[in-house]
């Protein structure tokens, strides 16, 4: 297949439309701007235009998305009735910063969803962390309205008011379980990439979540108003991903989500690409009287006020308020209190029909009973439940202990209601001898593991330490038999190693790392510091910037979760970025693992443990006696701080005594009588010595101190 140039895509009546519109916005502006001809611009092509648009519309961008119909014009007469419009659901995916929450913002304006503002930022970027780091982390659904021109028999044009349901998911690959779960209560999906950096890793991921639930993909080149965009590029892409831009159900739409450049055309094809769902079409839908009811549960979380409310897509059927609902998956029934849609604010409507997407409110007693996956159906009804969700897997473990002992109560509270918002997380009791009762959690990754933390503090107050993170090791016995290891304790012992053939195993990931030419020999050397496999060196050529440098190698996922990223940004000066996914069938690989553990005075710290590769043990041994020796009160005896693999020490460091001169006060006099007061000295410390076994104990703020990573 021939691919599609830039110049014959130009001359396709969408993206002359969008050219069109460009002029049209240029025209206030020449006489201060550039005072291009339309035949020099078609000469420059958009390369020209836009970069000029964008400097244009940056200091009158609220003139230019204001040319549209005005907020009460776009908004239904009683924009709590949906029942006439046909319904459409789609998802924006992509990978992070490319634009996926600006682009939602600007749907929201142009749909009258929200007025107008240069303030409108990451409208549906609610958590505090989210705003902060500028990422979204948690899925979220709104409901609008948009007008659909069509031209009628006698030549004028009509117009039909569509419901829209917009679902905006996360970019980072430790949130892929919220893109997936979201794609399945859609049509289809708008598949956004940033045209000044091309496709990513998890833009790959998620198309080929996309593309395995049989959803039609709108690719959307975001960024085009960059001087570094790179389009021709992203064509190759595409078609190297499989899309046929020359096909006009899949041809790219060229936008600029920040302007607003070319955002109405995006209205105009989820209207256009995406098919509607059978019995829903010109807003006629089956079943109206709730009969067949199913409801997928995609989402979930708690609200201190209203308690579970559950997020649900409307698959058949209507759901009332006031209705008797069973969970397919428990049996339990329960009376819906409330429902309605996001618009954009949570607004009650009574019903949701089918298409519609939403959220509500039942009287579930145990935050546990909203199962993610779940089908909802009316009691006394016999359906057939929807196809659930896969249960995601844990890649990073840390366990979590309150700061004070006495706190675990709220802490535990406050963990199974973050966990009700985040069904990806695993949650565990556990207890340590020297942080007594907390949490094992599992996470999708490092990044996920930090939210939670922030969220957990900024969201419930609670102050927790958390200890190193660690990977699932996977254990297969002489029998057959495979288990997953996510603790240090549950590592085998030395004797079962040695007594049976115990294969070993260790996640490993398949790393993309990025960053300007002359930094390519230090990211190489930290990558085989951390036992990665090269894969492929490609250097390409950026107009107008460094050489840039893609490294793929292969690599444990335990060398990454810990201190990886930190050295990455140090060595590159911050230039160099890095994303990994996990490699299909590829997901383990044998490896000499062992556990160091260490003992302070013979007394074991289990909280200290770790399983890591046998070439590391020593030297990750060495630096933590180190640390703990520095944390360790002086006593009036020797302490000894000591790591061991399986019996054998690795390293030791001693915690001098306090020492008196018991002879200070002897002046002269016979040498004899100095030696007993040292020995009768020794002979006393080696009885206190004795009696304080175990006895040594680390003031909790140094525990914290060392345990505790981001410190």
């Amino acid at each position: 297949m021939v691919k599609p140039s830039v110049p014959s895509l130009i001359r396709s009546p969408t993206i002359r439309s969008q050219q069109q519109s460009a002029w049209s916005l240029l025209a206030p502006l020449r006489s201060t701007c550039c005072r291009l001809t339309p035949a020099q611009a078609q000469a420059a092509q958009y390369r020209l235009v836009l970069p000029c648009l964008s400097r244009s519309l940056s200091s009158t961008a609220n003139r230019a998305v204001s040319s549209g119909p005005t907020l009460a014009e776009l908004q239904p007469a009683n924009p709590l009735s949906f029942d006439s419009l046909e319904p459409r659901t789609f998802s924006i995916i992509a990978h992070v910063d490319h634009g996926k929450s600006t682009l939602a913002d600007r749907l929201l304006e142009l749909t009258g969803t929200i007025p107008k503002s240069g303030a409108n930022r990451q409208v549906l970027d609610r958590l505090k962390v989210e705003r902060e780091r500028g990422i979204t982390v948690k899925s979220q659904a709104v409901s609008m309205t948009y007008d659909y021109e069509t031209p009628n028999a006698d030549g004028s044009v009509g117009k039909k008011r569509y419901l829209l349901n917009l679902i905006d998911t996360p970019g980072h690959v430790d949130f892929a379980y919220e893109v997936s779960r979201s794609l399945a209560a859609c049509q289809s999906a708008l598949l956004v990439i940033d045209a000044s950096q091309g496709i990513q890793a998890q833009t790959i991921a998620n198309f080929r979540v996309a593309k395995a639930l049989g959803l039609p993909l709108l690719p959307i080149l975001n960024k085009v108003d960059l001087p570094a965009s790179d389009v021709d590029r992203c064509l190759v892409q595409l078609e190297e991903l499989g899309i046929d831009t020359a096909d006009p159900v899949h041809r790219p739409l060229m936008i600029s989500a920040k302007t607003g450049l070319g955002v109405e055309d995006v209205l105009k094809a989820i209207v256009e690409r995406t098919a509607a769902m059978p019995g829903t079409e010109d807003g006629k839908v089956e079943d109206r009287d709730g009969k067949g009811l199913r409801a997928l549960v995609f989402d979930s979380w708690y609200d201190s006020f209203k308690g579970v409310v559950a997020l649900v897509s409307i698959k058949d059927g209507a759901m009332k308020k006031g209705n008797s609902i069973v969970s397919a998956h428990s049996g339990k029934k329960y009376e819906v209190l409330d429902i309605g849609v996001n618009y954009p604010d949570a607004k009650s409507t009574g019903i949701l029909r089918k298409g519609q997407v939403g959220w509500v409110i039942c009287n579930m007693k145990d935050m546990r009973e909203a199962t993610i996956g779940d089908t909802m159906h009316l009691a006394n009804d016999k359906i057939e439940p929807l196809e659930g969700f896969r249960p995601s897997v844990p890649m990073v473990y840390a366990s979590a202990y309150p700061v004070e002992t006495t706190d675990f109560v709220k802490l535990e509270e406050a963990i199974n209601r973050l966990a009700l918002n985040d069904r990806s997380i695993t949650v565990q009791r556990e207890s340590s001898m020297a942080l007594g009762q907390g949490c094992r959690l599992g996470f999708l990754g490092t990044l996920h593991a930090e939210i939670f933390r922030s969220r957990l503090s900024e969201e419930y107050g609670q102050e927790i330490l958390v200890t190193a993170p660690t990977v699932p090791y996977r254990l297969t016995r002489p029998n057959g038999k495979v288990s997953i290891i996510s603790s240090p304790i549950d590592f085998p012992s030395d004797g079962d190693r040695a007594n049976k053939a115990l294969l070993l195993e260790e996640p490993v990931v398949h790393g993309r790392l990025t960053c300007p030419e002359e930094y390519t020999g230090e990211m190489m050397q930290l990558c085989s510091e951390h036992r990665g496999e090269e894969l492929d060196v490609n250097f390409s050529e950026m107009t107008g910037q460094k050489r840039q440098v893609e490294l793929k190698y292969r690599l444990p996922m335990a060398e990454i979760v810990t201190d990886f990223f930190p050295k990455l940004k140090s060595r590159s000066s911050g230039y160099a970025g890095f994303e990994y996914e996990i490699a299909e069938g590829e997901e383990y690989q044998s490896s000499d693992l062992v556990k160091l553990s260490f003992q302070l005075s013979g007394t074991p710290i289990d909280a200290l443990s770790m399983i890591l590769h046998r070439s590391k043990a020593t030297a990750e041994g060495r630096i933590w006696a180190k640390k703990l020796k520095d944390v360790v009160p002086r006593q009036y005896f020797e302490v000894a701080v000591q790591a061991f693999v399986g019996g054998k020490v690795v390293a030791r460091e001693t915690v001098s005594a306090y020492r008196k001169d018991v002879t200070a006060g002897m002046y002269g006099g016979d040498q004899r009588r100095k030696d007993k007061k040292l020995k009768n000295q020794k002979e006393g410390r080696k009885r206190m010595r004795e009696l304080n076994v175990g006895r040594v104990s680390i003031p909790s703020e140094s525990f914290i101190k060392l345990l505790d990573r981001s410190s």
